[in-house]
């Protein structure tokens, strides 16, 4: 499961994470992404409409979507029947993770020290999310623990913009960096769809460019970002589960 994990972020490397506070805004909102080239998106469960926010953005087709802010089993239970592909915890949940093992999602728990990260590594997952990234140090925090533990990936979000794009994807050990500066909530109150599809392509061709400054140069055990299809990525990662 972890390493189908792996495989669908790299092919997305940047991830909008996101807030929807009205379910009417899903639809639009799923179209400005995809049209700005995104594969991959979280959608957070911190509203009373995020369960049928992500259920509309995964009937829209087009994106890989994936439940956010997943702080139970029960949580993840109902994300997943609403179509989520992944779910993401801001922390460690042996709860959380063993529910998404047995319905056959990867899942990509938070974790802010070295400690937590042990416990993640030993529970058989490959994949973290650095959180909240940028408080927590941000590229060198990566650094810091990349170093002892070389098996880890991580997923850094929290504090993260468009400058620091480029940063954190220039680590080997960080397959995506996820960001809510590519859709806000003011966007969505204003409408604003064509300025969420201008930022969200602006992040991928900055991603796209660091993958093909990069190419070639990382070893055998550290692995670029590719163009894996996300969707037989996703489904690589149900059948190991």
């Amino acid at each position: 499961m972890t390493t189908g994990m792996v495989n669908l972020l790299d092919g997305a490397r940047v991830m909008p994470v996101l807030t929807v506070p009205v379910v009417s805004t899903a639809a639009p909102l799923a179209e400005a992404l995809a049209a700005g080239g995104a594969a991959c998106v979280e959608v957070t469960f911190r509203t009373p409409d995020a369960e049928q926010a992500l259920r509309a953005m995964a009937a829209q087709g087009g994106l890989t979507v994936g439940a956010g802010t997943v702080l139970t089993a029960e949580q993840a239970e109902r994300a997943v029947a609403a179509g989520a592909r992944f779910v993401v915890s801001p922390g460690f949940d042996s709860a959380v993770v063993d529910r998404c093992r047995r319905l056959g999602v990867p899942v990509v728990p938070g974790i802010a020290t070295a400690t937590e990260l042990m416990r993640a590594l030993g529970a058989g997952l490959d994949t973290v999310k650095l959180f909240p990234a940028e408080a927590l140090g941000g590229t060198a925090m990566i650094r810091a623990l990349a170093a002892p533990f070389p098996r880890a990936r991580f997923l850094p979000t929290g504090g993260i913009g468009p400058a620091q794009v480029a940063g954190y994807l220039g680590h080997p050990a960080v397959v995506a960096v996820g960001g809510s500066w590519m859709a806000t909530t003011e966007h969505l109150g204003r409408g604003q769809y064509e300025e969420i599809r201008r930022l969200t392509a602006e992040a991928v061709g900055a991603a796209e460019a660091v993958g093909a400054s990069d190419a070639g140069g990382a070893s055998d055990a550290v692995r670029p970002g590719d163009a894996t299809g996300v969707v037989n990525a996703v489904a690589a990662a149900g059948a190991e589960a």
